[in-house]
């Protein structure tokens, strides 16, 4: 495993597993490493110590250890340390992060550990034969897991709201009731109401016209949809109401919009 390790850290590949070790394994690199080293914890708990930093990898944190960074990690007495890793070359991503040996960061809703578990998955899979576009498919999944981590520390929002965010976002085009949003995040009504207008600074409501209407523009744009098109499209069942929304938004009705559009198109040619 070691050699493995080794040969994949000089010849710049990316490498990937998972782990699930008892309070026995532990792995020391006094010298550090040239590459670096981002783990996702599943469950039970890892500790990784440098020598300014004593970090403990809980359940669903991401933890990014700089390379040439002299380490000690493994599993915290007692527990059991299931782990996704990844050993990789500097990105350009990592100028985000914090400018610290090893870093820590929750990762509090559901759809970003979905995608984070994921995208290890598929460096795993796609690692084991590292030439042309597999070894792109590497790099663009280590970018996810490292952006989507980067993301959780700018963004300080109630878990429970990011949770909704992505449910309107995955979901835009049903008819979607707030009473099955605040059941699918274990709040009231109106405490999920009071708490993402807090949260957001619009209503549940207002946020999910305006990423509608939002996409209706694009596919009116790129896609060459029409506005009774687009609007169905999104979730709209009553035109009118979409128009109103709409011209509020964007500033000219649906049909205005698009003919303007159409109209640019013809003076470019």
């Amino acid at each position: 495993m070691i050699e493995e390790q080794q040969w994949a850290e000089d010849s710049g590949l990316i490498f990937a597993g998972q782990f699930q070790q008892f309070d026995s394994y532990e792995t020391k690199r006094p010298h550090g490493m040239k590459d670096w080293l981002v783990c996702y914890t599943l469950s039970g708990e890892g500790f990784m110590r440098t020598p300014n930093t004593n970090i403990t990898c809980k359940a669903h944190h991401i933890t990014v250890l700089q390379s040439g960074t002299p380490h000690h990690y493994g599993t915290v007495k007692g527990s059991e340390w299931h782990f996704l890793w990844a050993h990789f070359q500097n990105l350009p991503e990592v100028r985000f992060l914090p400018e610290i040996e090893v870093w820590s960061q929750p990762i509090t809703n559901d759809h970003s550990r979905e995608r984070i578990v994921q995208a290890f998955r598929h460096i795993i899979h796609d690692s084991k034969e590292q030439f042309g576009i597999n070894r792109l498919l590497c790099e663009n999944a280590i970018r996810e897991i490292l952006l989507l981590s980067i993301q959780h520390l700018i963004v300080k929002r109630d878990p429970r709201v990011q949770n909704v965010l992505d449910l309107l976002h995955e979901r835009m085009a049903e008819r979607l009731q707030i009473e099955d949003l605040a059941r699918a995040v274990m709040l009231s009504p109106s405490r999920l109401t009071h708490l993402f207008k807090q949260e957001t600074g619009e209503s549940i409501i207002q946020h999910l016209n305006r990423i509608r209407i939002n996409q209706a523009v694009m596919l009116m744009d790129q896609m060459g949809r029409t506005p009774s098109e687009a609007a169905q499209d999104v979730g709209f069942t009553d035109y009118n109401h979409f128009a109103a929304l709409f011209r509020k938004q964007i500033g000219l009705s649906p049909r205005a919009y698009r003919n303007g559009k159409i109209a640019d198109s013809f003076m470019d040619r």
